[in-house]
């Protein structure tokens, strides 16, 4: 089975926007891990999207701007996805997301009730990433 996910660690968010109760965390530069059935290497693309929380309740945001994700988690219900968020993702039920960042010790906390994830454009290819 061929997956793919985004890699927070180096993925530019260009912001984090509050709408009321939604909040929207726009990637301008998301790091894609592909894998292929039946193939040793993975691949890494680039592209855009949008992670969408709805009834969002957020508990701490860092600074406003571009910002450099460092890592993270993205908790679904019972599941916990570190460093990464799979795709495609949508899920309803209790939502967690924490997110770090390079060169600031704000951190993005918050919880909902939906998840959405949204890429835009077609993803670029970088590299290969052969293992070993």
């Amino acid at each position: 089975m061929d997956s793919s996910s985004i890699e927070l660690k180096g993925s530019a968010i260009e912001a984090i926007d509050r709408d009321g109760d939604r909040v929207e965390i726009r990637f301008a530069r998301a790091y894609l891990i592909k894998t292929m059935t039946g193939s040793a290497e993975r691949t890494r693309w680039w592209q855009a999207g949008s992670l969408v929380i709805e009834d969002a309740t957020v508990s701490e945001c860092p600074p406003p701007g571009g910002l450099v994700c460092a890592g993270g988690d993205l908790d679904e219900n019972i599941y916990t996805y570190r460093d990464m968020i799979p795709i495609p993702f949508e899920s309803r039920g209790h939502i967690r997301c924490e997110l770090h960042f390079e060169g600031t010790e704000s951190r993005l906390r918050l919880t909902g009730t939906a998840a959405r994830l949204t890429m835009r454009d077609v993803p670029k290819y970088i590299e290969h990433l052969r293992p070993g």
